[in-house]
């Protein structure tokens, strides 16, 4: 079995989970073999007696196998990969494996987050459309996550100009969350990219949004909040990115709207306020 191969299959077993995958793989690439057996993978992934057993049955199992067939389906990145994003790789917490739908060399193409509230106001959408309009022909990729909101906004908003976008979800690439993204899901992954770290069949779960978020966080060149709130998920993507070492920008607002809080506190930490399209173009190709 090929390293990548053994990759692959770790991801669709449950009781091993990241850290026990990464682990494994440091432990292949420090003997120069790939570990084969039950007993070899449990002691490197270094399981607790529990997470043994439920591994060794779930890796004896006709599901898995099953899971394994049908995941081979799909377009897989592992770490391994040579088009691997380095961004990515050199980010918090690199996925070890990804399952994509659509345009895969999206990848390699210089990448704006947008990111923001998901009870997002009228003004967030105009700003969406004000900044992302005068970027069509920049060779930037928008990338977002698509939820509810700012995100479906810069999503939709990519569309309609013809930018490329990449959706980060949360769920498996079979699963639409939430429910009303159907069709923005199924044209992003037509004539964009999907991204999940998630098997098929994978539903929300809370955990899933912050470790989709650190993809984005990698992923991006720089990143724009629109509209947050005090202490929101928006901001921590912001701050994974900042500590990826991306540019952060963040949209100003009103000073008593509380959806601007975030933003607002952003800019007076030191992010860079973004007031037209061409903030946008500074901060990415001086990064780049």
């Amino acid at each position: 079995m090929q390293l990548r191969s053994l990759l692959i299959r770790l991801h669709l077993a449950e009781g091993i989970g990241y850290a026990g995958m990464a682990k494994v793989l440091h432990s292949c690439l420090r003997q120069h073999r790939v570990l084969t057996t039950v007993a070899e993978l449990t002691k490197a992934a270094h399981l607790s007696t529990a997470d043994a057993r439920r591994f060794r049955a779930d890796w004896e199992s006709a599901r898995f196998n099953q899971a394994v067939a049908r995941h081979q389906e799909l377009q897989i990145l592992t770490i391994l990969d040579t088009d691997y994003p380095i961004t990515l790789m050199e980010s918090f917490q690199p996925p070890l494996v990804l399952f994509l739908q659509g345009k895969r060399q999206l990848l390699a193409t210089p990448q704006l987050a947008i990111v923001g509230a998901r009870q997002a106001s009228p003004y967030a959408a105009r700003c969406v459309a004000q900044l992302l309009e005068p970027l069509a022909g920049s060779g930037l990729t928008i990338i977002s996550g698509l939820a509810h909101g700012t995100d479906s906004c810069a999503h939709r908003q990519a569309l309609r100009v013809k930018l490329p976008t990449i959706g980060v979800i949360g769920t498996g690439l079979d699963v639409v969350y939430p429910r009303q993204n159907k069709d923005l899901q199924r044209e992003v992954g037509q004539v964009g990219l999907l991204i999940s770290e998630y098997p098929l069949g994978s539903a929300p779960a809370r955990y899933h949004f912050p470790e989709r978020n650190r993809i984005i966080a990698g992923l991006c060149a720089a990143l724009v909040v629109v509209e947050a709130r005090e202490h929101s998920g928006s901001l921590i993507t912001a701050n994974l990115a900042l500590q990826n070492n991306r540019n952060v920008l963040a949209v100003p607002g009103p000073i008593d709207a509380p959806m601007s809080v975030g933003c607002n506190q952003l800019i007076l930490a030191g992010a860079k306020p973004v007031l037209n399209s061409r903030h946008i173009i500074e901060e990415i190709y001086h990064k780049i």
